[in-house]
């Protein structure tokens, strides 16, 4: 039996960077990344931890084994993940509904995975209802940003409810982004 719930210990932690490693992007041939996705951000372990004691991340576990992650990263972390601090920035420019991001409560879905073996289960879904059921008291958007050529997790978040309220070029990497928001309030 899968269970979904919150981070509870390093160990969780420590499963989440394991499947983290199998799905990274360098990690996986251009045919997995293709049907089935991957992930781009390596979380250092010490940040993964003040990330989680701060706002739990969901994960999905199998027994004792983490077969699925969808990461709580809320603002005051932007700078901490390199990577995403071009998002961070970015929201900060953004509007939604007429209004700027930043005068919105959200946070960042900081990365989600799911297994190889546990995709298409609907873990993926699961993970988000949970985020919502834990989170949507305190903030009024989920927000992220998917690498267009990620389909499969493109389709996957607007499945749960996200839209796309922006899209940019990222020169550095040659890679278009698409920054999409769940508004818990719909």
């Amino acid at each position: 039996m899968i269970s979904i719930t919150t981070v509870q210990s390093d160990t969780d932690v420590r499963g989440i960077l394991a499947l983290q490693q199998k799905n990274l992007r360098k990690n996986v041939s251009l045919d997995v990344q293709v049907d089935q996705g991957f992930v781009t951000v390596e979380h250092d372990p010490a940040v993964l931890t003040r990330m989680n004691q701060a706002a739990p991340s969901i994960i999905a576990k199998d027994g004792d084994t983490v077969v699925g992650y969808a990461l709580t990263m809320l603002p005051q972390f932007g700078s901490d993940v390199p990577e995403l601090l071009p998002l961070f920035d970015l929201i900060d420019t953004l509007t939604y509904q007429d209004k700027p991001l930043r005068s919105y409560n959200w946070y960042v879905m900081g990365q989600v995975c799911v297994a190889d073996g546990y995709r298409g289960q609907r873990l993926f879904d699961r993970m988000y209802d949970h985020h919502r059921e834990v989170y949507s008291t305190t903030y009024q958007l989920l927000i992220t940003d998917i690498s267009a050529n990620n389909v499969r997790s493109l389709r996957a978040h607007a499945r749960v409810g996200f839209e796309a309220i922006h899209e940019f070029h990222d020169p550095a990497i040659g890679e278009t982004w698409v920054v999409v928001a769940w508004d818990w309030g719909k």
